[in-house]
């Protein structure tokens, strides 16, 4: 779909990352689709493409508050969480927040870091609260991580475990730009960055607003049978050592529904949860050792359930 037809308030937002990141509109709507589902991006590629300034930009655009981690090796849990701090005067701790207390978190080269570490990001993925010193706090919406991993540097890291990966509503790469592309970034970033002056096109209160009527957005059930038989075969598949969980399925319906909104729809259609179920499901997978020597990617797969799955004719309105 063209860009016109999108919900008028969205595109403003899609039209103002556009001012900074050059040719990348489809990775900048899908990361919208994933805040608009209060859910996760896991954002795979090179360094110097732009991942982190996409996540500034779309910071920017909603007028909420950036936080960053850079994820090493040393890291600990209190610097992402925070830690509680006896104060003498009060006779009392007191909390005082990581960088985790934000509304669009970064989490730069998650991988990085050990998995004891990785692990104090889950609850606030999946709970939207953290729990410091037996304390539960709950976090504000809108609440959103963006994490960052290299795929070609494996030396000093640590692969992400399944149940981290789990809680990442969409996996995406960026990909180099074109040359035309690349002459233009060159261009604008001359003599300003670019993002420095990038105002807010909406606000936080608007946008937990729209995040709200996303909820609302209809599925019919033969859309729903069409995404339940999707995460079946992925699980059945002869290539496929583990397939999709029930929360895969979950999560597609999810991003279809903020991908229809985005859309200026109410409904969700088929073309929806095609287009999202590899960005959905690619992560959750395992294939079998024989397909990896094949060659065979978790994208192939999904493309191969895809074309294997009939898809619902009934038109799914109400």
């Amino acid at each position: 779909m063209t860009i016109t037809a999108m919900h008028p308030k969205l595109q403003q937002v899609l039209s103002n990352i556009e001012k900074v990141m050059i040719g990348k509109t489809d990775i900048a709507e899908l990361s919208l689709v994933a805040l608009l589902a209060e859910g996760h991006v896991l954002l795979e590629d090179v360094p110097g493409v732009g991942k982190t300034m996409m996540v500034r930009a779309l910071a920017r655009s909603v007028n909420a508050s950036f936080k960053r981690i850079q994820f090493t090796p040393d890291l600990l849990p209190s610097d992402v969480l925070g830690v509680s701090i006896y104060n003498p005067k009060e006779l009392e701790f007191q909390y005082r927040p990581g960088p985790i207390m934000g509304n669009i978190i970064l989490a730069d080269e998650i991988n990085r870091t050990s998995p004891k570490t990785q692990s104090a990001l889950l609850e606030g993925m999946e709970e939207s609260s953290v729990t410091v010193d037996g304390n539960t706090k709950k976090l504000e919406r809108p609440f959103f991580v963006m994490a960052t991993q290299n795929p070609i540097e494996y030396e000093g890291t640590y692969p992400l475990p399944e149940a981290q990966l789990d809680r990442f509503l969409l996996k995406m790469k960026m990909g180099y730009p074109t040359k035309d592309e690349e002459i233009e970034v060159l261009t604008r970033t001359q003599k300003q960055a670019p993002i420095e002056g990038l105002d807010s096109v909406i606000s936080l209160d608007e946008l937990v607003e729209l995040q709200d009527q996303v909820k609302e957005v209809y599925v019919d059930h033969t859309i729903k049978h069409y995404i339940v038989e999707l995460s079946h075969y992925t699980r059945t598949h002869k290539s496929v050592y583990l397939g999709v969980s029930p929360r895969a399925s979950i999560a597609l319906m999810k991003a279809s529904q903020a991908y229809a909104f985005l859309h200026g729809r109410d409904f969700i259609i088929p073309d929806d949860v095609q287009y999202l179920a590899p960005f959905v499901f690619s992560h959750r997978i395992i294939l079998k050792a024989d397909a990896k020597y094949g060659g065979k990617t978790a994208e192939d797969i999904i493309k191969e359930i895809l074309q294997y799955v009939q898809v619902p004719v009934k038109r799914a309105v109400r």
